[in-house]
């Protein structure tokens, strides 16, 4: 396991269960661990679920990724002091929601 240090200074899991669902699920991110931090740490913009409250949404756009220019989503839940990585996948659509924070 893993901890990944976000845009909030808050601390982020990232276990090796859950790279192991991006492995499978989502194998375009394996390698992908410093994009991971990078959208963490300097976010295009961070949403909150509409689904659910305790997760947020990370998002920054890169240029160069295995499936082309895409946008890449990291999916956090935060409860109190446990924090951690749900999912990552490339997009092309920011998903609807609260906007908790943009770049400007």
């Amino acid at each position: 396991m893993m901890h990944i240090i976000d845009r909030n200074n808050k601390r982020v899991r990232f276990t090796d269960e859950r790279k192991a669902h991006l492995a499978d699920h989502h194998p375009e991110m394996i390698d992908q661990l410093d994009k991971i931090r990078e959208t963490l740490k300097v976010p295009d913009c961070i949403i909150k679920s509409k689904t659910d409250t305790c997760v947020q949404l990370f998002y920054k756009y890169y240029v160069s990724t295995p499936v082309k220019a895409k946008l890449l989503c990291v999916v956090v839940k935060f409860i109190n002091d446990d924090n951690f990585i749900i999912t990552a996948y490339f997009t092309d659509i920011i998903k609807k929601g609260e906007l908790l924070w943009k770049k400007k």
